[in-house]
């Protein structure tokens, strides 16, 4: 007698296993957490097989024959998916949801302005936005929590594919009344006694740190943030200088305290904008839609928010 069950079934089977417990998997996929349970109960009646097992404090684990066919039941559903968006390439149509995270100092910048224009561009097509720092947004696209990432190519890993869309240098950011301020360009000589406000986010402080290490000097670390927002009001504010890849259109503050930016003088390694997604033989055909749109709109106009390079 063949075994019953529903796509639906094997969906929170995959969301589970995914999130580790039920609770988190309810708040993932909007499905009530009896709806859940009950659904795993029934498929583990039906295989006969106990699914998933529960540790104290650690959620639910899968049992060996559980991976088995939580890796199946996945597969099943990506291939299914294949088939909707073949359907989708014939009708030249990109439809339906995608999340996209984006690395929280760009997230203010493009995440929006990306998102109405798609959606403008592509009716069907829902968008949902997610922001944080690069190791939380490698984390997201490894757990299937967002579909791709907008993101520096800092520590790739080798299953995520990276699309380069912009190099952005790195630049000196000053208080508009610094002494420095009147400069055309600044090295980083003229910096090492003057207080840095440090960036402190995953990979980015690496990142600005190994400039004044490759060049011999020791920064004078006053202020650290992971915050952009809080790292321009204290430039602004005169409590440091900032290096920073993300120079905006404006040069004011949040608390509307004005900046200055200059180029730094030396050969650094700029960081470089792109699309990153989990390597796959199939590219989903609203994923495809969406780098194609921003891959096309960034030639077109340059990143959203962004002052053109100099």
């Amino acid at each position: 007698m063949p075994l019953r069950y529903t796509f639906r079934q094997l969906e929170y089977i995959v969301a589970v296993g995914q999130a580790g417990s039920i609770a988190l998997a309810s708040q993932r996929i909007n499905v009530s957490s009896p709806s859940i349970s009950a659904a795993i109960s029934q498929l583990e009646a039906e295989f006969g097989v106990q699914l998933f097992v529960r540790r104290h404090a650690h959620g639910l684990s899968l049992t060996p024959g559980g991976q088995r066919i939580f890796n199946e039941a996945r597969d099943i559903l990506a291939r299914a998916a294949a088939l909707t968006d073949i359907a989708l390439d014939i009708t030249d149509n990109a439809r339906g949801p995608i999340s996209v995270g984006s690395l929280s100092t760009l997230a203010p910048l493009l995440s929006a302005s990306i998102r109405r224009t798609f959606e403008a561009a592509h009716p069907g097509a829902s968008v949902s936005l997610f922001e944080g720092h690069q190791v939380a947004l490698l984390r997201m696209l490894d757990r299937a929590e967002i579909d791709v990432a907008i993101t520096y190519d800092l520590e790739i890993p080798k299953d995520i594919t990276f699309e380069p869309l912009a190099s952005l240098p790195p630049y000196v950011m000053l208080a508009a009344d610094h002494p420095l301020a009147e400069n055309s360009a600044i090295g980083l000589e003229d910096l090492a006694l003057e207080p840095m406000v440090l960036l402190d986010m995953p990979h980015s402080r690496e990142y600005f740190l190994s400039m004044f290490q490759s060049a011999g000097l020791r920064p004078n670390i006053a202020e650290r943030t992971s915050e952009l927002a809080v790292a321009r009001s204290l430039v602004a504010n005169g409590f440091g200088f900032g290096l920073i890849n993300v120079r905006t259109k404006t040069t004011l503050a949040p608390d509307g305290e004005k900046l200055a930016f200059l180029p730094l003088l030396g050969d650094h390694r700029p960081m470089v904008v792109g699309l990153a997604t989990k390597a796959t033989d199939h590219r989903s055909r609203i994923i495809a839609a969406f780098h194609d749109h921003v891959r096309d709109r960034v030639q077109a106009e340059g990143l959203p928010g962004m002052a053109p390079l100099d």
